[in-house]
């Protein structure tokens, strides 16, 4: 469905992931790149949760803001970035289980904006439960559009 910016898209993403140091201090994994798609997985630790040993909403927002933001990635170009502008979280379910799995993908791809939905799913005694979803407003930046 979507046509990606450039031919190597997996390779700039999988360099782009292998830069992002907060994901890998979350321990939140990249499993599956495609157009337009990018889903994740991380493996529940005691300082993932929050007070009352569910998954805490900021890990979970992470997460959400990731595979979202990753998703829009795969279809621009080498040289631009991307910059998270709106996160809106929707929790729906408590954070309970042992593995949390995360799926990001794009519903509308502009020239300065892209639109991307994220669903958060927690393995729970070998079942899925969907406990989040969120919508994100993503911003392309040019290299030219800031100087550093």
């Amino acid at each position: 469905m979507w046509k990606p910016a450039e031919t190597n898209y997996k390779e700039i993403i999988e360099k782009k992931i292998s830069n992002n140091q907060f994901m890998h201090f979350l321990g939140f994994k990249i499993t599956h790149i495609d157009a337009g798609a990018v889903e994740g997985e991380l493996d529940l630790v005691k300082h993932h949760m929050q007070q009352a040993d569910f998954l805490h909403g900021g890990v979970t927002s992470t997460v959400a803001d990731i595979v979202a933001g990753f998703a829009a990635f795969t279809l621009i170009k080498e040289s631009q970035n991307l910059v998270t502008v709106d996160l809106r979280v929707s929790f729906l379910n408590p954070g309970l289980g042992e593995k949390l799995f995360a799926k990001g993908f794009v519903i509308k791809a502009g020239q300065k904006l892209f639109f991307s939905e994220a669903e958060v799913w927690m393995e729970h005694h070998s079942k899925k439960i969907l406990i989040a979803k969120a919508s994100g407003t993503f911003a392309v930046i040019n290299p030219e559009d800031f100087k550093k």
